[in-house]
């Protein structure tokens, strides 16, 4: 077999017997990392450790794996103003944390005969959002329903990172403004002390 030292140093093609007693001679296990080669490679190493570092390894990949979420609002043709902003605000939110939001126009009763009010709502939000988001899928009539996907700028990984650190940001302005805190405290009692000292 070609024998790889626990460095990555090549030893070369031992028998073996002559591998086994390396690995005891190194205190490591002797591992095939290479069955269909030929020779097979082996390696000196310590299978628990690598073992172990695999795993947090493809913990750390999972953690930083985006899953494409579509988030779906829904909005009448005569929506209130206020309520209309309320939507807006969440289909912004959507966009910030990098997800796709598909919008719907529901219609109802004589609503279905002017499609143009829904068009003309979902081209008026998308304008609004434009800044975070793109038309993905352009406004189309489906049954009572017309439906407009926009898509983020910003990628979910890119959206996450961004998070990710003005949650630390965050977190550390509260702790240095808590460590202020007892500090000022600290000044105000010590300049008062001589104040009352001079009194007595």
């Amino acid at each position: 077999m070609r024998l790889v030292g626990p460095s990555g140093e090549q030893v070369g093609i031992v028998p073996l017997a002559k591998a086994l007693e390396l690995a005891q001679e190194y205190d490591l296990d002797l591992v095939e990392v290479a069955a269909n080669a030929r020779p097979p490679v082996c390696k000196l190493m310590d299978y628990g450790k690598f073992k172990y570092e695999s795993a947090m390894k493809a913990r750390e990949a999972r953690k930083n794996q985006a899953h494409t979420v579509i988030k779906e609002m829904k909005l009448r043709p005569k929506i209130d103003p206020h309520d209309y902003d309320t939507k807006k605000g969440h289909v912004v939110r959507f966009l910030k944390q990098g997800d796709k939001v598909k919008i719907t126009i529901m219609f109802r009763g004589r609503e279905q005969s002017r499609p143009e009010l829904g068009y003309r709502l979902l081209q008026r939000l998308a304008e609004d959002v434009q800044e975070l988001g793109f038309i993905e899928s352009n406004p189309k009539q489906d049954g009572r329903n017309m439906i407009m996907v926009l898509g983020p700028h910003k990628k979910k990984t890119e959206a996450m990172a961004e998070a990710r650190e003005a949650q630390a940001a965050r977190k550390a302005e509260r702790q240095g403004g808590s460590s202020e805190a007892p500090a000022a405290a600290a000044e105000e009692t010590s300049t008062e002390t001589p104040a009352e000292n001079a009194e007595a």
